[in-house]
């Protein structure tokens, strides 16, 4: 069954350049991954959001996505509340509406 991951990122001041173009040198052909792309939710905020084959094909890319966000960690604000940098959910489709 199809599965989503979101991920919610805040960029430092004067880093959303240096945010995006890391996603341009990671390579996107990992097993399961159909679609991904990053939203720019507000001010410095993003969120890319992954469209995978099933759970199994996220899961098993976690730790591609853990050396991604690794290349550009130091780009990223906290986003307080004991998140972290990152707010990531992810889970199998429920419910497809169109």
């Amino acid at each position: 069954m199809t599965a989503f991951n979101a991920v919610r990122f805040r960029v430092k001041p004067g880093r959303d350049k240096d945010f995006l173009d890391a996603h341009l040198r990671v390579e996107r052909n990992w097993p399961g991954l159909r679609h991904a792309n990053i939203i720019k939710t507000g001010d410095r905020t993003y969120c890319i959001v992954a469209e995978w084959s099933d759970m199994d094909a996220l899961a098993a890319a976690r730790p591609h996505m853990v050396a991604t966000l690794d290349g550009f960690r130091d780009t990223l604000e906290d986003l307080g509340g004991g998140l972290g940098l990152t707010d990531p959910v992810s889970g199998p489709v429920v419910l497809e509406l169109k």
